[in-house]
């Protein structure tokens, strides 16, 4: 029987759940209440999964902002290197 999405979860394992889902019906093999319960928890896995993804990018933006007058450096790589 299909579970209801948690809030809280995140992306990975809203994915997962999805891709599990969709397997499901992809099979052709449920009953049709079944069917339409497993459709309706894709739908709400979709929309937190666009939520989780939306959120991500508002905090990229966010940190971008924020690093917009930040000089850059050319990365010399690790002291290290060829002192093993």
């Amino acid at each position: 029987m299909a579970r209801k999405p948690a809030s809280s979860q995140d992306f990975e394992t809203t994915l997962v759940q999805l891709e599990n889902i969709v397997t499901h019906l992809e099979n052709g093999d449920l009953p049709l209440e079944e069917a339409l319960k497993e459709f309706e928890q894709g739908v709400q896995l979709a929309k937190l999964g666009q939520e989780r993804l939306q959120q991500a990018e508002q905090r990229i933006q966010i940190l971008l902002q924020k690093t917009e007058d930040a000089p850059l450096n050319d990365y010399k790589g690790n002291d290290y290197e060829g002192n093993a």
